[in-house]
């Protein structure tokens, strides 16, 4: 159930070589995951999780309860709060309700996103004038 071989968490059906956690179809989990990488998402978590990766909810996936992550893809549910260092993906079957805190927001067409959404301003560099 854990450390599965895939790099393309979005579609475990391809092998490849790099190690990642899972939550499978038909799996729930009640209370606080804590994740050195990455993680997918296929059953139902109730809680608290912080992964230093990426975070994978496939499309049967639930979380209830609060992210905090590097990057995040989204193609099943989300109720709750996400915490998001980087990029958080909305891909077109995936529903946030809640609150979204992301440098990078990508939504699809047909995606549902029913709360609120902070973006931090990003620290940009000067001109230099030259």
């Amino acid at each position: 159930m854990f450390n599965l071989f895939n790099t393309n968490m979005a579609n475990p059906t391809q092998q490849s070589g790099t190690m990642y956690n899972a939550i499978t179809s038909g799996s729930k989990i009640i209370g606080t995951i804590i994740a050195d990488g990455d993680i997918r998402i296929d059953g139902t978590v109730e809680g608290e999780m912080q992964c230093a990766g990426k975070v994978v909810i496939g499309e049967k996936g639930l979380i209830k309860g609060t992210v905090s992550c590097q990057n995040a893809e989204i193609m099943g549910t989300l109720d709750g709060k996400i915490v998001n260092s980087q990029t958080l993906a909305l891909r077109a079957t995936g529903k946030i309700k809640g609150e979204v805190q992301t440098q990078t927001l990508i939504v699809e067409p047909n995606a549902q996103f029913n709360g609120s959404c902070q973006m931090p301003a990003t620290q940009s560099k000067p001109a230099t004038g030259k």
